[in-house]
């Protein structure tokens, strides 16, 4: 089982950093028709909800974003993934369809605010340290070349950086096949709202992507 934990320097420079994780297997394949209803669902109605001045205002969005502050990144050069979808969402751009595990992922995310990655565990090695990213530092991330992940919040594992709240690296991506998942919603603003939107994604991975859950913990 992989141990998740959040570095010293994190703690410091930002004590309010929570980890919630929902370890699970599934068979990552094309959405099915139900999940693809639910996820253009939720797009239209957030569409409708937000504009693009409220969107940096969103509780869990603006801890995210002074946390950023915090470590030394600007959060409107890099903005997390749940504003950056946001965005793309008020614009009325929608969102790209990936994959059913990706796609819960990603309705939690722009309905709660709090920015996810999922992780393939097979492909990761030892287990997993929340750091802020030194100088200089850059990985190929998904659908990208290379990202600037330099002093943003990181997870590491015994072979380095592979994911953050803002853009996740292509080794630990979900790709189709039966996996053993992470689920990491990041949390900037404590442990107090993450319950319902871990209880929530459970939900929607078992009702959409079959999935088994394996864990769910919170890292504090």
């Amino acid at each position: 089982m992989v141990n998740f934990s959040i570095s010293e320097e994190i703690r410091r420079l930002w004590p309010d950093t929570v980890l919630g994780i929902v370890r699970y297997t599934a068979r990552i394949e094309p959405s099915g028709e139900a999940l693809l209803t639910a996820f253009d669902q939720t797009v239209s109605e957030l569409a409708a909800k937000y504009d693009m001045p409220n969107i940096a205002q969103l509780p869990h969005v603006q801890s995210t974003r002074e946390a950023y502050k915090a470590l030394g990144k600007s959060p409107t050069e890099y903005r997390c993934a749940a504003e950056a979808m946001l965005r793309r969402i008020a614009k009325g751009n929608g969102l790209y369809r990936i994959n059913n595990c990706v796609e819960v992922n990603n309705i939690i995310s722009v309905r709660s605010g709090y920015s996810i990655g999922s992780y393939d565990l097979k492909n990761l090695e030892g287990d997993v340290e929340l750091r802020r990213a030194p100088d200089a530092e850059h990985y190929p991330g998904i659908g990208k070349g290379s990202v600037n992940i330099e002093h943003l919040p990181v997870l590491y594992d015994a072979s380095g950086a592979f994911g953050n709240p803002t853009s996740d690296s292509q080794r630990a991506m979900l790709n189709e096949g039966d996996c053993e998942v992470a689920m990491v919603i990041f949390s900037f603003d404590g442990a107090v709202g993450l319950n319902p939107w871990l209880e929530q994604a459970q939900e929607l991975l078992k009702t959409y992507c079959g999935a088994e859950i394996l864990e769910v913990n919170t890292i504090k």
